[in-house]
């Protein structure tokens, strides 16, 4: 029988609540303990006047409240809506305006710096602050700046402890969680979750990774990046501890690994490429039973790093989208001779790869990459053209159906070899079209990873008046190096065909990250648009 989400938490509390749940600094929460709070968390919102499915904010940074008002709402019968710590007022507040938010969930110091832009929130009529009530304001308060009623968190928590209010009714295809995109080109877009689309995922990535109770799971990525969330539904689907850390260098990671035996590590490839660049002390990974990646492709070099670096440990590399929880995962076994592929679907996932007529792909053809099953998510949030676009009806659907079969068009362009395995050509708004050629990103950066010669790098494509598009290299030097831009473009003369070789390169200290902690490719393709304004005109 499918399971809500806050279930997740509620099993283990009943079969083993001294089993410890989560871990921040040196403060630990059992299930039983977790359990009471989110049960104490959804009373406080249901005594605010929460109605069914509406939104509750959670503004915060890793912490034990943060786990709490997700799950709490969700218990509710409510919508959480995670939102990014890194950002700034304007996108918190056309979040909170865009799915009309009822309460939020912040600290007193972010909540002062949203300042009077909450007035632009009619919705809002309650924040709940989260430690210290004076913090940034001076005396306590008892409305925000923008004139809200505020409750204390433990004030909240005991109320709703006392509560007798009974939690709206929900079933699984339910929403329950709204995730909002980094805004790279554009402002947040929300991605709606039901409780199947995160109760599902996390059975099924835990039964490729082999998630257990022993497992010891470091949050290193934002829990309102839909990947960084999945740390806790994994976790807390197998009765795992998961160890909150908000980090500033790689070192923090490292030394978190080696204080916590750290066992699973989800990241993005920024993340690793940092990692490979730090020095690890001798036996730092020994705990580590696995590294996953998400959020792009890891380049070969950074992977032949990590593999030397942590011998035993098993790499997956994964594929997915919000849209779609996850989508696929490499097999460790595999790595090693298909280091550029992004593996084959994950349990009860369908994979489809589909050319522009309609029709599947032949091996070796490239085409969108078709996601089809339980973790198809629900659409985006008050955005019914986007939602039409990208979430349409499965192809070649068996022709007993009686009601449509959605998928998620990906927009990801990718080929299938002979033996189904796939790889990831590019976002179809990222091929760059040169001189009549098609053009992926990832192959020319994976060439200047391999040079040895950069830290980071990415590849886009900006108008050229001869040739359409313009193929510029943005790269970060390694510490303590210059950047020998006529070494890095006779190394890819050496690999690359002549229509693949950069025609520009850009050095930056170093490169913009999106809020989810990736490379944000839309900004620097803005910054580099013009470089080739000054080419002669044909």
């Amino acid at each position: 029988m499918s399971k809500l989400l806050p279930e997740l938490i509620f099993g283990w509390a009943e079969g083993a609540p001294d089993r410890t749940a989560l871990v921040a600094g040196e403060a630990r929460l059992t299930y039983g303990d977790l359990a009471g709070q989110v049960r104490a968390f959804a009373g406080a919102v249901l005594e605010l006047g929460m109605g069914s499915a509406e939104r509750i904010g959670v503004f915060l940074e890793k912490r034990f409240e943060t786990v709490v008002s997700t799950f709490g709402a969700s218990a509710a019968g409510g919508i959480f809506v995670a939102i990014n710590p890194l950002f700034r007022e304007r996108h918190v507040c056309h979040i909170l305006r865009d799915c009309n938010v009822s309460v939020l969930v912040t600290t007193a110091a972010r909540l002062h710096n949203l300042g009077s832009s909450l007035a632009e929130c009619p919705e809002l009529r309650a924040v709940i602050l989260v430690g210290d009530s004076t913090d940034g304001f001076g005396d306590a308060p008892e409305r925000s700046p923008a004139s809200v009623p505020l409750l204390a968190w433990d004030a909240a928590l005991a109320s709703g402890a006392a509560s007798a209010r009974v939690p709206h009714r929900r079933i699984d295809g339910d929403m329950t969680a709204i995730f909002y995109t980094s805004g790279s080109t554009g402002m947040p877009k929300g991605v709606v979750q039901s409780h199947r689309n995160m109760v599902t995922g996390a059975c099924s990535i835990c039964s490729y990774l082999a998630n257990r109770a022993d497992d010891r799971l470091l949050a290193a990525l934002p829990i309102s990046f839909d990947a960084g969330f999945s740390h806790l539904t994994t976790a807390f689907n197998v009765g795992a501890r998961v160890v909150l850390l908000n980090y500033l260098m790689p070192r923090d990671v490292i030394n978190a690994v080696v204080k916590h035996r750290i066992t699973g590590l989800t990241g993005v490839p920024p993340l690793f490429i940092q990692l490979t660049l730090a020095t690890w002390p001798e036996g730092a990974g020994e705990s580590l039973r696995y590294i996953a990646n998400t959020g792009g492709t890891v380049p070969r070099a950074t992977l032949d790093k990590l593999r030397a670096l942590l011998p035993r440990t098993d790499i997956f590399l994964m594929y997915g989208m919000t849209e779609t929880v996850r989508s696929t995962y490499l097999p460790p076994g595999e790595l090693a001779g298909r280091p550029d592929s992004i593996g084959k679907a994950i349990p009860n996932v369908e994979i489809l790869v589909v050319n522009s007529q309609g029709a599947r792909c032949r091996p070796g053809e490239e085409g969108e990459l078709v996601h089809r099953g339980p973790l198809t998510t629900l659409g985006y949030w008050n955005d019914p053209e986007a939602t039409a676009e990208r979430f349409r009806p499965a192809p070649f659907a068996a022709p007993e159906l009686c009601v449509p079969d959605i998928a998620v068009w990906s927009g990801d362009v990718v080929r299938m070899d002979e033996e189904g395995y796939l790889y990831f050509v590019g976002r179809r708004d990222e091929i760059i079209k040169t001189s009549g050629n098609r053009v992926s990103p990832t192959e020319v950066e994976e060439v200047i990873y391999d040079s040895g010669l950069i830290a980071e790098a990415v590849s886009v494509g900006a108008p050229h008046p001869t040739l359409g598009q313009g193929i510029v290299v943005i790269a970060s030097a390694r510490e303590g190096q210059a950047l020998d831009v006529e070494a890095l473009l006779a190394a890819c003369r050496r690999h690359l065909p002549p229509y693949m070789v950069p025609h520009a390169v850009v050095e930056r200290p170093s490169l913009p990250l999106s809020a989810n902690g990736k490379i944000d490719r839309g900004r620097l393709r803005r910054e580099v648009e013009d470089i080739f304004q000054g080419e002669p005109q044909p």
